[in-house]
């Protein structure tokens, strides 16, 4: 597949933050300036699983093959950590900082991630096995959404923090899971939200968005309070949501980008198929 590249002019003003996405061909970076994609290319080929980016740039991109790891949110710089096939994977910031990663059989393990020279602590680094879970569907921070519910990382082990068949969760502020049976907000205990199954669920700890089984788009504002219905002009089926600095940014399972800065949504094709998740990187201060 040649490399998929696009220019746009941006305003001057805006300044462009990276949107990666996980696709079957393989990584692809996007450009999001406000609402509106700009520059995207194929930066990585593979079959892309799951992408998680850090606030310091460190990215973590799990494919069928490996678990790969760059610095500096360049693909790049993309370096193999030993893990083997990856299904999913996540970063954990504070004092176990590191990144976590889970197989199609559920095996999940830890790699702390290094505070001195990056590729030649990743050579030598080792992973830590943290135990196992029945059926990983995501990871976001130290939760994992699983088929026997959302699990929690903690330094030496995997717990099970409750609810059932898992599609996806939100580690931000309060903790949000998708399950089949509802959308639950995590406070004392799981509390239901929103009934009926759902898909997918992300938040940047302030705004949150949600997709139901029925294809449904939901959203709760920086406020909180009721999940209301969107009216998203989305071609497809959406899988995931991502934040930056000015826009919510979601994906298509067929390959675009929906966007909105608060002036309506924008959409685009990146040229891809079989996306499944997306992030957004750390804003650019060129």
């Amino acid at each position: 597949m040649p490399t998929i590249r696009e220019k746009r002019v941006y305003d001057e003003a805006a300044v462009p933050t990276p949107v990666f996405v996980t696709a079957e061909q393989g990584l692809v970076v996007a450009q999001l300036s406000d609402a509106a994609v700009g520059e995207f290319s194929l930066a990585h080929r593979c079959t892309a699983r799951d992408i998680a980016v850090g606030p310091d740039g460190t990215l973590a991109l799990a494919t069928d093959e490996s678990l790969l790891l760059a610095p500096d949110a360049d693909p790049e710089r993309f370096h193999e950590t030993g893990f083997g096939p990856a299904a999913g994977v996540s970063l954990v910031d504070g004092p176990e900082r590191s990144v976590a990663a889970a197989d199609e059989s559920g095996r999940i393990a830890r790699l702390p991630l290094p505070a001195g020279e990056f590729e030649a602590s990743i050579e030598n680094a080792d992973w830590t096995a943290l135990g196992s879970v029945d059926g990983p569907r995501a990871l976001d921070g130290r939760l994992v959404a699983a088929a026997d519910g959302v699990h929690r990382l903690t330094a030496s082990g995997v717990d099970h923090a409750g609810l059932d068949d898992a599609r996806d969760v939100a580690a931000r502020g309060a903790p949000l899971a998708a399950t089949s049976e509802g959308l639950y907000e995590l406070g004392n205990g799981w509390m239901l939200a929103r009934e009926g199954g759902h898909e997918a669920v992300a938040t940047d700890g302030e705004q949150a968005h949600a997709v139901a089984a029925d294809g449904t788009i939901l959203g709760r504002s920086t406020d909180g309070g009721e999940w209301n219905e969107l009216d998203v002009p989305a071609d497809d089926r959406i899988v995931d949501f991502a934040y930056t600095a000015d826009s919510v940014v979601a994906a298509t399972e067929s390959g675009s980008l929906v966007a909105n800065a608060g002036e309506g949504w924008r959409s685009r094709a990146v040229g891809v198929t079989g996306v499944r998740s997306i992030a957004a990187g750390p804003r650019s201060t060129e």
